[in-house]
């Protein structure tokens, strides 16, 4: 067996060996969000818990999605403005911040904060656990931690993100008004009527929300498995941390292109 082939042979067995981790790793976290479901009956039982979770994950996320949203929609006010002036109708200029924040940037731009603040907190502070062995103590004591820890983080998730990603949509639009109507002259009336006339609610708002619901669970469910996939060692957790943020980002970007392509074709 000569040198090239036996490189080749390495090269397709790392692959392979490579393919087969990502396996192991997504029939883990599928079992862990099974378990979740079947815990999630017992999580509201302590109903106290989730609304503390939800709290931490929304409530302190606001600062970040309330200034990031009105700078968003000022973006989109001064881009829309030149780009329908060209045109001569830059009257609809409502429609396009409405439109662009309702049906994409409010939902992705959303959970890419959310993965990045909130999502990194809970890998760390479920990584951090499981290193100083309180998720292990838990189960010595015959309480699941899935039920007590995972569950409530979860849905506090999927509530928080909805909210967080309307909250956005409805600043930008605030912030696209500032630019258009007080500082380029667009027409008060016009701004609004148009907005009204054009966003269609089954079209346009509820498929955003149905995009952000998607959105929450999928980063909340893997940050809560990179955190209690974690090795229990610090340099284990900051690089399930960090995985958190690629992986939910990568997430997110393929799975709006998937939704956006049933809305589109439904």
């Amino acid at each position: 067996m000569n040198i090239n082939t036996k490189t080749l042979l390495k090269f397709f067995e790392k692959i392979g060996r490579s393919f087969s981790v990502r396996a192991l790793r997504l029939g883990a976290a599928t079992r862990l969000f099974y378990l979740i479901l079947i815990y999630s009956a017992d999580s509201f039982k302590r109903i106290h818990l989730t609304i503390r979770e939800i709290y931490f994950t929304g409530v302190m996320s606001l600062v970040i999605i309330i200034v990031s949203a009105f700078f968003v929609g000022m973006v989109l006010g001064l881009q829309g403005y030149y780009t329908l002036q060209k045109y001569g109708s830059s009257e609809a200029i409502g429609v396009l911040v409405a439109l662009s924040l309702v049906r994409e940037l409010g939902p992705v731009v959303t959970a890419l904060l959310f993965a990045g603040r909130a999502g990194t907190s809970i890998t760390a502070e479920i990584g951090l656990m499981k290193a100083t062995e309180q998720l292990s103590a838990m189960e010595m004591m015959a309480v699941s931690p899935v039920a007590r820890i995972i569950a409530p983080r979860f849905w506090a998730g999927v509530i928080a993100m909805p909210i967080l990603a309307s909250i956005f949509s409805m600043v930008g639009v605030l912030g696209g008004y500032v630019v258009a109507v007080p500082i380029i002259g667009v027409d008060e009336g016009a701004f609004w009527s148009q907005m009204q006339a054009n966003v269609d609610f089954r079209f346009d708002i509820v498929n955003g929300l149905i995009k952000s619901v998607v959105f929450g669970i999928a980063c909340t469910i893997i940050a809560l498995f990179e955190g209690f996939d974690a090795p229990p060692t610090a340099e284990g957790v900051s690089r399930a941390t960090t995985r958190t943020v690629v992986t939910s980002s990568l997430a997110i970007l393929g799975l709006d292109f998937v939704l956006t392509s049933f809305m589109i074709s439904g």
